[in-house]
């Protein structure tokens, strides 16, 4: 990256917010982009740098969020024209192009899943020597949750439980686990202030049942129960016009592209109804005889 989107990605990291990387890495003439010029889409669409012109920031806009979900890489290929489709690319016409041709590849750069250990116990420290090389970030509790954990793990001993455990559902965090014999387990659910839909959730005892006898053994068994209930990404397809998968998205009445329902792209009221737009062209072409394009 530049220096400047360098700085910002490493901030970014820091602060586990997700993004995709854009860079152009093929640029058929006339573009006012070239190749090696990169920017960031953050997850609420916003752009920061420069890969192209409104109409094509308007489709690596679109194809960005949708990677966010996805977390797969992206070849996109951005065309005035329609071509046949291209192995290892997603080919996207866009009309309101000036004529050149774009290849922006999209890299999503997502928050490990955050796995906050509660206690200071031989079970907790061998948690927190596990979970980096599975994939996973962890925190030690420092009496509040993190808005994005993935899990948290009560290994206490019988130690200040309840509260923790009552913040962890309240707070709807996926996997919520408690290092606790059947029996103490079942004793400590029992007296937890929430339903009993909300205590079905609390994994007691925590991890799956592969014969655990060691410390390390035991926080191997709950790391395999948390991968095994995370949410699947979805790895949905992405494509473009009335077609699209797109969560959030809408057709340009005047061009057909898919365009991304976020307060970043250009967007127009009219008579009650919100209409989205991939560039400041089809917004001028409606606000200017919106008969024309509302059916």
């Amino acid at each position: 990256m530049t220096p400047d989107l360098s700085a910002r990605g490493s901030e970014l990291r820091r602060a586990r917010a997700a993004y995709v990387h854009a860079r152009v890495v093929a640029a058929e003439k006339p573009t006012s982009a070239k190749p090696g010029a990169e920017a960031i889409v953050l997850a609420d669409g916003t752009i920061e740098g420069f890969v192209g012109g409104a109409c094509a920031e308007s489709t690596v806009r679109a194809q960005a969020l949708a990677l966010l979900d996805s977390g797969e890489t992206l070849l996109l290929r951005i065309t005035p024209e329609p071509e046949a489709p291209r192995p290892g690319a997603l080919t996207v016409h866009n009309p309101c192009l000036s004529g050149g041709t774009l290849e922006v590849f999209l890299e999503p750069v997502i928050p490990a899943p955050l796995v906050v250990v509660v206690g200071d116990t031989p079970i907790a420290r061998a948690l927190l020597d596990l979970v980096g090389p599975l994939g996973h970030a962890g925190a030690s509790y420092a009496g509040t949750l993190p808005s994005d954990a993935a899990a948290v793990v009560v290994a206490t001993h019988g130690r200040d439980e309840e509260p923790v455990l009552h913040d962890a559902l309240q707070a709807e965090v996926p996997y919520v686990g408690l290092v606790a014999s059947r029996k103490r387990g079942e004793a400590v659910l029992s007296s937890l202030d929430v339903c009993a839909s909300m205590k079905a959730q609390v994994h007691t005892p925590a991890g799956l049942d592969i014969g655990a006898r060691t410390p390390q053994e035991v926080a191997l068994s709950i790391l395999a129960e948390i991968i095994s209930t995370r949410p699947r990404q979805s790895g949905r397809p992405v494509g473009e016009g009335a077609g699209s998968s797109i969560e959030e998205s809408a057709v340009d009445p005047v061009c057909g592209m898919s365009v991304a329902m976020v307060d970043a792209s250009l967007h127009l009221d009219h008579e009650g109804h919100r209409y989205w737009f991939c560039g400041s062209g089809c917004l001028r072409a409606f606000a200017a005889d919106p008969s024309a394009y509302v059916s």
